[in-house]
């Protein structure tokens, strides 16, 4: 009879078959975690595959754009001036114009604008020549210095009428170059300034620089149809003294200081 191995104990036998099975649970516990991970996963992956998308935008908006902004115009080209809107069918001419004095009438070299209402080819500036008309197409030459704006419009209103029916007229002032007061002899800065309000004879020196080194004070004023100069005196006026002599002076007139 052949040898027998001895009985082990039942710790001996419970040992052995631990660790005769120790790997096989490793690789069927590895395999478990990464059959569980695949099925983890794989929702995910459906999930994104199946994700519904982007809902449209409305028509008429970009991508990107808020709803009921416009787009953004694309910029021009280089060189190239922007489109510009074309104004609505019979949209007004624009007209503007600086203000005027109350007294203010027309006169020579004054630059006025003529609007005439949904007629672009009788709409224009013109210049007062110095002979005090105007040019204007069809009405050829019309009388403006000495006029109002408004008594220069009704005037070419009348005129446009055997031309056009029922003509509405705009009179504008650019530019006033008539109402100059002109100073000379013996001031810093000599010659015409602009009078657009109420200005006297020491506020027109003061406006030229003062007088010059070699001034003695005296100065007449010469007026258009009035033979006689008036007189005016520097020393007694800044004194406070005669101010009758400081009188308010008109377009036209000239300060001749000595």
């Amino acid at each position: 009879m052949g040898s027998t191995t001895p009985c082990r104990d039942a710790g001996d036998i419970w040992r052995i078959v631990t660790e005769m099975r120790t790997p096989s649970l490793i690789r069927r516990s590895l395999a478990a975690v990464l059959v569980l991970g695949g099925l983890t996963a794989a929702p995910s992956r459906a999930l994104a595959q199946t994700a519904p998308a982007a809902p449209a935008s409305p028509s008429g908006v970009r991508p990107g754009q808020a709803p009921g902004t416009r787009p953004a115009q694309p910029a021009p080209a280089p060189g190239t001036r922007p489109a510009q809107p074309t104004p609505a069918p019979g949209a007004a001419v624009t007209s503007t114009g600086i203000a005027t004095p109350t007294d203010y009438v027309i006169g020579p070299d004054d630059v006025l604008g003529i609007v005439f209402w949904r007629d672009a080819d009788m709409t224009g500036d013109v210049t007062v020549r110095p002979d005090g008309l105007i040019t204007l197409p069809l009405l050829k030459e019309l009388k403006a210095a000495g006029l109002t704006p408004e008594q220069l419009r009704d005037q070419i209103q009348k005129a446009a009428g055997q031309f056009i029916e029922d003509p509405n007229v705009t009179v504008v002032v650019r530019q006033i170059n008539s109402r100059n007061i002109f100073i000379t002899g013996q001031v810093v800065r000599p010659g015409g300034y602009p009078v657009s309000g109420q200005m006297t004879v020491l506020q027109l020196i003061a406006i030229a620089g003062g007088l010059t080194e070699f001034a003695d004070g005296k100065a007449i004023i010469t007026r258009a149809n009035i033979a006689k100069p008036f007189q005016f005196n520097y020393n007694d006026v800044s004194k406070g003294n005669k101010m009758e002599q400081n009188i308010l002076l008109k377009p036209g007139d000239t300060v001749i200081v000595r």
